[in-house]
């Protein structure tokens, strides 16, 4: 019997615009298989991509190294390009390639399940990260225990799944279990995320221990504190102590305001709100994205900081009338401190490859200079480590798209051949021109 022949993007593609180009029914019943149907189908997807990345992955190593490039880089740029194929960042591809070599070469049964959709995407990556510390031939038996028999994963949710998984690998081998919890001290680390409403979540990621000592000690200060009067209630307390400690600035909360900390405002506007204009503006701190407060959060924010004495400096960045970034003023004189500065205040803050979200490590020339491209704003941007390596595989070129009157635009071509761009924020307050219409036959254009 002749093997099927292997599915095509195009042949995707025309299931898609299948599925897209219908309606959907009004029976209840047939509404909920097809939502259960379609989750299969995400599954079974899931699947496929997974088996193609890890084709892939072999594919390009073996070009990469009929070209002469050494072992020690060759795959140096494949996460990335299946990044940009599934619109993710650098990072979460260099994740699912993992994952999915992890699937196709020691957890079949896992594989299976994904693609009959027993288990989806984010269940089969815990249950390979949970694998992570064994033996390939451990990892195998845990994978035939757990997700050999579809029957036995039917109503069973996450926590359960990945409990079973933790338990099978602890009997197994401990010794494993407790390297990786050694290993876990070293990865430990303090983040932060943007939150709804101006705020933002800080996290710190520690042992166990540290962590809950931390907490309680919070929270003792905090009872404390409410027992001698404080309004404040204990979770605004227990924030304003960790503010006060880790900075070293003075307590001086409300109920209603945060304590004011030392701040550098980068303030993107027009001549308009410089005027009094009510454009928001963009907070940025070095190595993290810029996140937009309303220009009255931001001049409180400034007017608290000058209140209490706190240190506070001022920067004004300048756009024309076409929304591009053109010039700032800085504290500091040296050139290439402040262009860098610039190419990640032009993204705020953010990788200006396509799809990434990481933070702003590196001044990159999108002309290489070793091609005599010049270090100038036009052809310098602000990459994630990741992508600035990507990016010096074999057969990965960048270029400037834009003109001098638009926002920054460059277009990265991949080893394939496929094409992706990224374009610049839009500062803070900008809004794109557009034309409406004010009469019948009659249009403005407005911003």
């Amino acid at each position: 019997m002749p093997s099927p022949s292997p599915v095509t993007a195009e042949q995707v593609r025309r299931w898609r615009d299948q599925l897209t180009s219908r309606c959907v029914g009004s029976d209840a019943a047939e509404l909920v298989d097809l939502i259960a149907a379609l989750e299969d189908l995400k599954s079974a997807a899931c699947a496929v991509q997974a088996e193609s990345s890890v084709t892939f992955d072999a594919a390009r190593r073996a070009e990469q190294a009929a070209q002469g490039v050494p072992a020690r880089r060759q795959g140096r740029g494949v996460a990335a390009e299946i990044a940009l194929a599934r619109r993710e960042s650098p990072h979460r591809g260099q994740i699912l390639l993992g994952f999915a070599k992890v699937l196709v070469s020691e957890m079949p049964h896992s594989l299976d399940r994904l693609r009959d959709g027993s288990l989806n995407e984010h269940r089969t990556i815990l249950l390979a990260r949970e694998t992570g510390c064994v033996s390939a031939a451990l990892r195998a038996f845990v994978d035939q225990e757990v997700a050999a028999d579809p029957a036995a994963l039917m109503g069973a949710g996450t926590r359960e799944i990945v409990g079973r998984t933790r338990r099978l690998v602890a009997e197994l081998d401990p010794a494993a279990v407790a390297r990786r919890a050694r290993q876990a001290e070293a990865d430990r680390n303090v983040t932060v995320r943007p939150a709804p409403d101006t705020m933002a979540y800080l996290t710190g990621l520690m042992p166990v221990a540290q962590a809950v000592s931390i907490y309680a000690s919070l929270r003792q200060a905090a009872l404390a504190a409410r027992a001698a009067g404080d309004p404040r209630s204990l979770g605004q307390l227990m924030a304003d102590l960790l503010l006060s400690r880790a900075t070293g600035n003075p307590d001086t909360g409300t109920p209603e305001d945060a304590p004011a900390v030392p701040v550098t405002v980068n303030v993107t506007m027009s001549e308009e709100t410089l005027a009094g204009g009510h454009a928001p503006a963009d907070l940025t701190a070095p190595g993290t994205p810029s996140d937009v407060l309303p220009a009255e959060t931001a001049r409180l924010l400034a007017a608290r900081a000058l209140d209490t004495g706190a240190a506070l400096w001022f920067r004004q960045l300048h756009r024309n009338r076409l929304g591009r970034l053109v010039a700032m003023t800085s504290r500091q004189r040296v050139f290439p401190e402040s262009l860098g500065e610039f190419l990640a205040l032009r993204g705020n803050g953010i990788c200006a490859s396509a799809y990434c979200d990481a933070p702003v490590r590196h001044r990159d020339h999108i002309t290489p200079a070793d091609r005599d491209g010049p270090t100038s704003a036009d052809n310098g941007q602000g990459l994630c480590e990741a992508c600035n390596h990507a990016k010096q595989a074999p057969g990965w070129e960048q270029s400037v798209v834009s003109h001098a009157d638009e926002r920054h635009r460059v277009e990265t071509v991949t080893p394939t051949g496929h094409h992706y761009l990224a374009t610049a924020p839009a500062p803070a307050g900008w809004r794109e021109p557009r034309f409406v219409e004010l009469a019948p036959g009659r249009y403005g254009l407005i911003a």
